[in-house]
């Protein structure tokens, strides 16, 4: 069994096969969901690199405990202590090597409709050898000439790109929640027992967001300052009270019959959790209280304890990764593709209700048994069952987004993943102004039928 996995596996990195776990065990996977994965797992391995890189305190654990550092640094000509390969300039390096690589990719997989072709193939397969080129394209970005003037004109890139993708991640989390709506709604036809799910999730969710807004009026506030952040907070809660009056409203249930309170709950909750990113990644402020300056409106868990900012940093750190891996995975698929039009409200016939409605597929393959190890579902025999040449765009722009997050956008100087969530302007309007673009996208899904009912008629 280990040498028919063995072979199995060199197929794979080397030839065109689909990859498996060696484990016979292990549920039936796809071959278009299989070859995605792996490029995840490029992806982020390089992310890992890049916030490994961005931390002082893995640099400093290096130094001390790999034996002969300074020498090998010396013998890499890295600079004193691997200086040139730490530190924001380095992430934008190997950023825009990843970069490259999915670029590559994208402009290689145009127009590619089958996965007979030669192209397909080296989409598909060729694991080892595609691991080689990212790791050649991550080291040539250290020996970039004119280094100055690439970190400038990159970051400019960087910056357009991040925009583009947080675009396309809220376009998707709208999508979501209507893809969510329309397969419990569809249930409820043949079992009320799905109108409590939808009743209970939808009440659930407006209890979180309600919630997060009590705690970020506790604790984001000030009488004598947070200026902002109460206006802001205001704002944020007032948008999502008449989107969710304008989702029940009978002048948009008249061409949205299916449109209900479980979508702007979805959408409350996120605008909730960008609305506390943002107060959270603020610049602190001061006020005077008897005569000394004390630090107001900052989150209640930095108390100053280095544990303390090590749990805040890696659940942000955790939920960047969730997101960046969902928009990438999910944006390519046929239900998605819609993500990037006008939402239409289109129930399928045979729509079936389920818990796990995004990642259920109906259609039967063939399968075949990997020699010793996971079965095979090869479900592109009749043709791509998504974008190849899109999904590698999406990955490029997720290296850009990438890199501007971990170099804390345009206050990279004295970035450090360690403070990930500290003060930055930038961030804090990146981050606020995300809020408002998601609410403006989902209120378009709602009134854009009304306004031109002939494109939505069946």
């Amino acid at each position: 069994m280990c040498s028919a996995c063995c072979v199995s596996q060199l197929a794979c990195c080397c030839g065109s096969a689909a990859c498996s776990l060696c484990c016979g065990c292990c549920p039936k996977i796809k071959q278009s969901t299989s070859t995605r994965f792996m490029y995840a797992l490029f992806f982020m391995l390089v992310t890992v690199t890049c916030v490994i890189m961005m931390s002082p305190t893995v640099e400093t654990a290096m130094r001390e405990n790999i034996p002969f550092y300074k020498e090998m640094c010396h013998q890499l000509n890295a600079g004193e202590n691997c200086s040139t390969l730490v530190g924001y300039s380095a992430v934008y390096k190997v950023c825009f090597g990843m970069a490259c690589f999915f670029f590559f990719f994208s402009v290689f997989t145009i127009c590619v409709r089958t996965s007979t072709g030669c192209r397909a193939a080296v989409h598909n397969g060729f694991w080892f050898f595609k691991f080689l080129a990212l790791l050649g394209c991550c080291a040539g970005g250290f020996f970039l000439p004119n280094q100055d003037t690439f970190l400038e004109v990159w970051r400019y890139v960087g910056a357009a790109g991040g925009f583009l993708f947080l675009i396309i991640q809220l376009m998707l989390l709208v999508q979501f929640a209507h893809r969510w709506n329309q397969n419990w709604s569809s249930g409820a036809k043949y079992n009320k027992m799905w109108y409590a799910a939808l009743a209970f999730v939808t009440l659930a969710l407006f209890s979180v967001a309600v919630g997060a807004m009590v705690f970020m009026i506790k604790f984001y506030t000030h009488p004598e300052a947070c200026f902002l952040n109460k206006l802001f907070l205001g704002v944020n809660c007032g948008l999502c009270f008449i989107v969710s009056l304008l989702a029940i409203s009978p002048c948009i249930q008249t061409f949205q019959p299916t449109s209900g309170l479980l979508q702007p709950a979805i959408i409350t909750v996120y605008v909730m959790y960008l609305t506390f990113s943002a107060l959270a990644s603020k610049p602190i402020e001061t006020v005077e209280e008897n005569g000394y300056n004390v630090t107001v409106c900052v989150l209640p868990f930095k108390s100053g304890l280095k544990s303390d900012t090590n749990i805040v940093t890696g659940i942000g750190t955790v939920i960047l990764f969730g997101c960046i891996l969902y928009s990438c995975l999910i944006s390519t698929t046929k239900r998605s593709s819609a993500a990037l039009q006008v939402y239409r409200n289109d129930m399928p016939e045979n729509e079936r209700a389920r818990c796990c409605f995004c990642c259920v597929d109906d259609t039967d393959y063939d399968d075949e048994k990997t020699a010793g190890g996971q079965s095979v579902k090869y479900d592109e025999k009749d043709g791509t069952i998504y974008s190849y040449w899109y999904f590698h765009f999406v990955f490029f722009l997720g290296s850009l987004y990438v890199m501007m997050t971990v170099t804390n956008w345009f206050h990279y100087d004295n970035a450090k993943i360690e403070r990930l969530l500290e003060g930055s302007w930038s961030v804090f309007w990146i981050k606020m102004a995300s809020s408002w673009v998601c609410l403006f996208l989902y209120m378009w899904t709602l009134v854009v039928p009304m306004l031109f009912p002939k494109r939505f008629q069946a």
